[in-house]
């Protein structure tokens, strides 16, 4: 299992159930590394996609305590042990906040993109850079969209 995410300087990843940027370097990443794959997420983080579906190409497995939930092109799953049954090693946890935290230990690797802006988040990642769980063991060089800087990071946990 492996986790992607963009996250702001303070590790924030989004505001009012939006994101904090847009940055289509790291939208075409997101795209080739979960494309053909299956993904994980709760219901908001489904809820702020477009249209409120699914993500094409990719299995969707959606995390909710809300048992009368539906959506196109997902399977809706009700507690992080249903989550891990129909989930497989190659599943992407794409979020929101309290998926991330429940999923991380679970992950092999994560793949953060860090932007040196603070985009006022309400809802954050926790701080792989200070966290003794976990190592830092790629990063990219800076790169600049949109007047934003950014950079991407992937961590590993300790063994």
């Amino acid at each position: 299992m492996y986790a992607i995410v963009a996250v702001d300087e303070k590790w924030g990843i989004g505001r009012d159930n939006g994101l904090l940027f847009h940055l289509s370097a790291d939208l075409k990443r997101f795209r080739s590394l979960t494309e053909g794959h299956t993904v994980l997420m709760g219901r908001k983080t489904l809820e702020s996609l477009p249209g409120g579906r699914g993500l094409p190409r990719r299995r969707n497995i959606v995390l909710t305590g809300r048992r009368d939930f539906a959506a196109e092109n997902c399977q809706i799953v009700h507690s992080p042990a249903e989550a891990v049954l129909s989930a497989d090693e190659d599943t992407w946890v794409i979020g929101g906040e309290s998926v991330y935290r429940a999923f991380l230990p679970l992950c092999s690797r994560v793949y953060v993109t860090r932007i040196t802006a603070d985009g006022g988040a309400d809802v954050f990642f926790p701080d792989l850079s200070v966290d003794p769980q976990w190592r830092l063991d790629r990063r990219s060089e800076d790169m600049t969209e949109n007047g934003l800087t950014f950079r991407y990071e992937e961590y590993v946990p300790l063994a």
